[in-house]
């Protein structure tokens, strides 16, 4: 008998609806996929790009830089002579008057130096005498004894040993004489040396620096020794400015200029430029040079020796058609750049078409440019960056190679 059939063959036939089941998922999610795509693409906004508006206003041009307050005039008191100082007559902050004391070196060495000038004149001066008297002295034998020989009472030579000795004379009575201006000079010297044991102030100021005590022992030898500095008028100030030398070719007497203080934030002092020195000064292979900015100081809010942030306003424009810097620097992706190109900027068309306008441009500064020439006017439009779709389908802008990307 044959056997009866098995229920293998029907478990082998059961997975062929299965299998189509999961064929047609598949289907449905690819065609679930292309439609999402196709939605997105034809809903992305089309490509826009960002304007400025050419305008009119000013335009100014500076330059900056890092500088010391300091007194127009400040003098550096010394003393010519060594000594121990015996007295002090100004301290910081004391006012002074031109000629007025304000140290004293001890006198008694210089004092004693005078004396013995003073008794060295009156040697040379009984040397004078004495050789006077010998003179008259030899000039009476010398006339004696022309008388003599013209008798022909004396020899010949007699007469010519009196006249010696009458000449040798007259010259001992002109070195005497010599010898007394050499003790004048030497007293004179002394009594200098005497009078600047006072040390005086030669301006009208205010002594802001004190470099001795009492007691002290100052040695004038190859340098002076500074014992005090007096500003003259401390109600007029000026700026020592250390201006690179990429800027410098801009700065010129006059310019008006203004900075700051860390003593007094927020408050801004007004100059000008007062002058521009040629002598460079190198440190660290950095070239600057000196400009200085005279200030008023009626309130003496500025001190000597503040560290002042200096703005100078090289040009200026008050009334400029201004043209965005970043238009200057757009350039479409799609337009191919060349080195020899003019300058241009880029505004919008018939159609949103981009139109290249070549431009000259004058002064600049930090966020515009003077249209010398070009076909602009205050008003229109000009393009400084392109839209790019973003992530979530809003419109971001694409930034100028010349600027950051923001995040």
């Amino acid at each position: 008998m044959n056997a009866p059939p098995t229920s293998t063959a029907r478990v082998l036939s059961r997975p062929v609806p299965r299998q189509a089941a999961l064929l047609a998922a598949a289907g449905l999610a690819l065609v679930a996929v292309l439609g999402t795509w196709w939605w997105r693409s034809s809903s992305e906004p089309a490509l826009g790009y960002v304007t400025e508006t050419v305008d009119k206003g000013p335009i100014e041009v500076v330059v900056t830089a890092t500088g010391t307050v300091n007194p127009v005039t400040k003098v550096q008191v010394g003393t010519y002579v060594s000594g121990p100082i015996l007295e002090l007559y100004a301290d910081f902050n004391s006012a002074v008057a031109k000629g007025q004391k304000v140290a004293k070196i001890d006198p008694r060495p210089f004092q004693v130096k005078v004396e013995q000038a003073e008794a060295s004149v009156a040697n040379a001066e009984a040397q004078v005498a004495k050789a006077r008297a010998d003179l008259a002295l030899k000039k009476l034998a010398f006339e004696r004894n022309g008388t003599l020989r013209a008798r022909n009472l004396i020899a010949q030579n007699d007469l010519d040993t009196a006249k010696s000795e009458y000449e040798q004379a007259k010259a001992q009575l002109e070195l005497g004489l010599a010898g007394v201006q050499q003790a004048n000079a030497q007293l004179s010297e002394a009594r200098i040396n005497l009078g600047y044991t006072d040390i005086t102030s030669p301006v009208d100021g205010v002594v802001v620096s004190r470099n001795v005590d009492v007691g002290q022992t100052v040695a004038a030898s190859f340098q002076t020794p500074v014992l005090f500095e007096i500003a003259q008028d401390l109600t007029k100030m000026q700026v020592d400015a250390a201006v690179s030398e990429s800027d410098i070719g801009g700065v010129a007497d006059g310019q008006k200029a203004w900075f700051a203080v860390d003593a007094h934030p927020g408050r801004r002092f007004e100059g000008r430029v007062a002058q521009v020195r040629n002598a460079p000064v190198t440190v660290q292979n950095v070239v600057t040079y000196d400009v200085v900015i005279q200030v008023a100081n009626a309130d003496l809010a500025l001190k000597p020796g503040m560290t002042a942030t200096v703005t100078i306003e090289t040009a200026r424009r008050d009334d400029a058609v201004r043209v965005p810097q970043r238009a200057l620097r757009f350039h479409p992706e799609e337009v191919p750049r060349s080195d020899s190109e003019a300058k241009a900027v880029w505004r919008l068309g018939a159609g949103d078409a981009l139109e290249r306008v070549e431009v000259k441009t004058g002064l600049h500064d930090d966020k515009w440019a003077e249209l010398v020439e070009g076909d602009l006017a205050p008003g229109q439009a000009v393009v400084v960056a392109r839209e790019r779709p973003a992530d979530d389908g809003t419109a971001a802008t694409q930034q100028s190679p010349f600027m950051p990307r923001r995040r």
